[in-house]
Order: structure tokens, then C-alpha cells, then sequence
């Protein structure tokens, strides 16, 4: 679900290209929930490869790096560790959100409204743990480093952004500000032109921009009041938030009243899974690892046409074009990066 902050937040459109040397911090689980609901057959169907696994996630991860790395964008995948205990609602939550789009999918199907069943089946993607195991071998092949987390990707990544180990961490949720992220990208794996649900509407979805200075700055609050905004909206931590509250009333709210516990007593029927410093917690202090390693290599050609192509049924052609405009690419903008640090 995510934290909704979009109605209240400073943003700022950036094109792709001018973040050339850069480097992104990206929500693997994020990005690859984002391909497995995109990527689909026209009825819905993932695609496959000849023994029935799902690949829609590896033709996603594998394009969209290669855009990003050929345009000299130096990216880092995180992976979600362990759930925090908390989290427990929100993840049963969105079980029996995919299990009731599953059986209208299935309805849909059936009785020939493909459009509609293709709109389900989006909802219905599950993340299964050979995928994060693919993602991860193929990052390897491909010379991209991944970061394992503890516990939650999008905390890690913004801590690899305030170390200083990369310059944004990129996800479609608003929550890696609650953990303090100093730059936020948004629509970095699924930018470009989008048709919108149930209409002959395409729209085009450009990545855009958030920085928590400014965001703090213009709303006037603090780091914590932002948090505490969070938690009266809803957060993973407890999905419900508190009743009849969005945004722009909670951060008049935390304004007024400056903190949610002297908030709470003037709102009727205020209640929460746990103790709220609790959930604060979470994002303050989250769970976080100095173990890790951060280097770029040039893809392992080969390897990778025997993974996609040889096991996963890839078109070679298509997988071998790609990798040499990424090398292409990368070496190009290295390059660049070389020679402007002599001016």
C-alpha cells in the first residue's frame, strides 16, 4: 500500500537522461511487482518460458536496467529482508485483495471480457521466492549490484542515499521519506506512456523528483511530524489509519497540535494495532546493514544469453542487442564523467 503523501508533497519532473552519472538506490520488490503487473499477455496471462515459470519480472528487471544503465544511470537494486512484525496486517491485507482479483479475473475470463479480465489479473501478481532468486542472478550476470536488507528494502535504500553510497533511492511508495530518505525518485521503472484502467486513455508517466529538505521546509514541519502524518493517514504498519483523516487534515493536525499523541485526544474513535511510538519506531530506527558492497562491473555477456535465452527462452537477438547498447552506453558516459572532472 504505501504511505499516500502525494496530495501534499513538493515534486519536481526530471527527465531520465539528466541522471547520467548518478546513481539509484531501486525497491527491487517494489520494481518487480511493478513488472509482473505490467508485463502480461493481452488476457492477462504472464509470460512464461517453455517449463510454465513466470519470467514477466526477469524481461522487465533486464530492459529497464539496460535503459537505465545504457542512459549512464549507475543503478542498485534492494531486497526486502524480513517483514517487521507489524507489517503482518497489512501483508494478509493484500492476500485477499489478489484472492477476490483472482476469482473476477477467472470470471472475467471466462465470459470473454478480456479487457477487464486483463485489468484483475495485474492484481493477482504474487512475488515468488524464485523470482527474487532470478532477479538476483541476473543482476550478477548483468554487473549490477544488489543489496540484501534485513528487513525493509525501501529503509535500506534510503539509508544507502543518507551514506552517501547513492545519490537517490527510487520507489513508486512515498514511505522511504518516512525513513528519511534525502532524495525520493518516482516512475523510474515504469516510466513512459501508460493507458489508464478501464479507459481508451493513455497517459504519459514521467519520473519525477522528491527531496525531503524541501518537502520539510515548505510544509513546515519536522522529519517526526512527517512520520506522525504518516501513521494518522495509514501506513504498512497499521493500513487502516485513522478514520476520515487523509493528508491535508493530518498535516493540519500535526501542525496544530504538533505531535499525533496531542493530536489524538480531539479525534473520536482514534484507534490503532499497536502503540503508535511503536510504528514510529519502525521508521526512525528502522533496521538497516553496513554489509554490503557496491561496485559496477561490465556484464558477463554470455551468461547472461545462457540464462535468459538458453533456460529462459528469451530472443537472443533481442538480449545481445540490448547488452551492446548498454555497454555502449555505459562506456559512454564514463567517459563523459572522465573528462568533465578535468574542467
Amino acid at each position: 500500500m504505501g504511505v499516500d503523501l502525494k496530495d501534499i508533497v513538493p515534486k519536481e519532473e526530471v527527465r531520465l537522461k539528466d541522471l547520467s552519472g548518478k546513481s539509484i538506490a531501486i525497491d527491487a520488490y517494489n520494481a518487480l511487482y511493478q513488472f509482473l503487473a505490467i508485463i502480461r499477455q493481452p488476457d492477462g496471462t504472464p509470460l512464461k518460458d517453455h517449463t510454465g515459470r513466470v519470467t514477466s519480472h526477469l524481461s522487465g528487471l533486464f530492459y529497464r536496467t539496460c535503459n537505465l544503465l545504457e542512459m549512464g544511470i549507475k543503478v542498485i537494486y534492494v531486497f526486502d529482508g524480513v517483514p517487521p512484525a507489524l507489517k503482518e496486517a497489512e501483508i494478509k491485507r493484500r492476500a485477499r485483495i489478489k484472492e477476490e482479483a483472482l476469482k473476477k479475473y477467472e470470471a472475467a475470463l471466462k465470459e470473454g471480457r478480456i479487457e477487464e479480465a486483463r485489468m484483475y489479473a495485474q492484481m493477482t501478481s504474487r512475488l515468488k521466492d524464485y523470482m527474487a532468486d532470478d532477479a538476483k542472478r541476473l543482476l550478477t550476470l548483468m554487473g549490477v549490484p544488489w543489496v540484501q536488507a534485513p528487513s525493509e528494502g525501501e529503509a535500506q535504500a534510503a539509508y544507502l542515499v543518507k551514506r552517501g553510497d547513492s545519490d537517490y533511492c527510487a520507489s513508486q511508495d512515498y514511505d522511504s521519506l518516512l525513513f528519511g530518505a534525502p532524495r525520493l525518485l518516482r516512475n523510474v521503472t515504469i516510466s513512459g506512456r501508460r493507458k489508464l484502467p478501464r479507459k481508451k486513455v493513455y497517459v504519459e508517466v514521467v519520473p519525477e523528483v522528491v527531496e525531503l529538505d524541501r518537502v520539510l521546509r515548505e510544509l513546515g514541519i519536522t522529519h517526526e511530524q512527517l512520520v506522525d502524518i504518516g501513521i494518522l493517514i495509514g501506513t504498512d504498519f497499521n493500513p487502516e489509519g485513522v478514520k476520515g483523516i487523509g493528508p491535508k487534515k493530518a498535516l493540519r493536525l500535526i501542525k496544530e497540535y504538533g505531535s499525533l499523541e496531542k493530536a489524538l485526544p480531539t479525534l473520536k474513535n482514534a484507534t490503532f494495532p499497536v502503540e503508535p511510538s511503536k510504528i514510529r519506531e519502525i521508521f526512525l530506527h528502522p533496521e538497516v546493514t553496513d554489509n554490503y558492497t557496491i561496485k559496477w562491473k561490465d556484464p558477463d555477456v554470455e551468461g547472461v544469453v545462457n540464462f535468459l535465452c538458453g533456460e529462459r527462452d528469451f530472443s537472443e537477438s533481442r538480449v545481445r542487442k540490448a547488452l551492446e547498447k548498454t555497454i555502449k552506453g555505459s562506456r559512454e558516459a564514463r567517459e563523459r564523467t572522465t573528462l568533465e572532472a578535468w574542467f
